[in-house]
């Protein structure tokens, strides 16, 4: 089968992401899906007995290292607003409960599931360009469902990194969790991208 028709191969999620972009561009906030290398850099904090949250997953990069990292008594909650890659990502993934929504619901989705708290949470959400309202309902959520000693883990693009919405939502992020992010620089990534992980206090 060719890679164009394959749903497996990278060039046919590259289409889906690219069809998505066209779409939507403010929602999706990238050129091309996240590299293996920093999927896997954003899911080391995952246990395998952990309850993750993935906001944004996008095509599954993502997805797919979290998975791998998850044990029988782990589970992922994957929250994603276009229902392209919400369908693409039921199909691929069936044992991660992809659900079509805005993060900013994310306290009712998890007590909905019976969660008192929330290991770990990896977004790839584009915050540089959400809504400003929205982001900040986000980050409020976010607070809200990770436990204490639990992790939040995004990205930034290395050329937005010292721009001021990034450093501002660094800020206001770190004012909700109570520590300052550890941050290490990807260059094998399309833009190079800064990944920066919280530790709730």
């Amino acid at each position: 089968m060719s890679p164009l028709f394959d749903p497996q191969s990278p060039l046919f999620d590259h289409l889906v992401f690219l069809g998505a972009l066209v779409r939507n561009p403010r929602s999706v906030g990238a050129i091309v899906p996240s590299s293996e290398r920093v999927a896997a850099d954003m899911v080391t904090s995952v246990q395998p007995a952990s309850r993750v949250v993935e906001l944004g997953p996008g095509t599954g990069v993502i997805t797919k290292a979290v998975l791998a990292r998850l044990g029988p008594s782990g589970a992922l909650l994957a929250v994603e607003t276009n229902h392209v890659f919400v369908e693409r990502l039921q199909r691929s993934w069936p044992k991660a409960d992809v659900v079509c929504a805005s993060a900013e619901a994310l306290p009712d989705l998890t007590a909905s599931r019976g969660w008192e708290g929330v290991d770990h949470i990896v977004s790839g959400l584009p915050f540089a360009t959400l809504p400003r309202p929205v982001t900040l309902h986000i980050l409020d959520a976010i607070r809200d469902v990770l436990k204490v000693g639990g992790t939040f883990t995004t990205f930034q693009y290395a050329h937005a990194y010292r721009l001021p919405p990034a450093v501002r939502f660094r800020r206001e992020l770190s004012d909700r969790l109570g520590s300052p992010p550890r941050s290490h620089l990807v260059l094998w990534n399309v833009p190079p991208a800064h990944i920066l992980t919280w530790v709730r206090r």
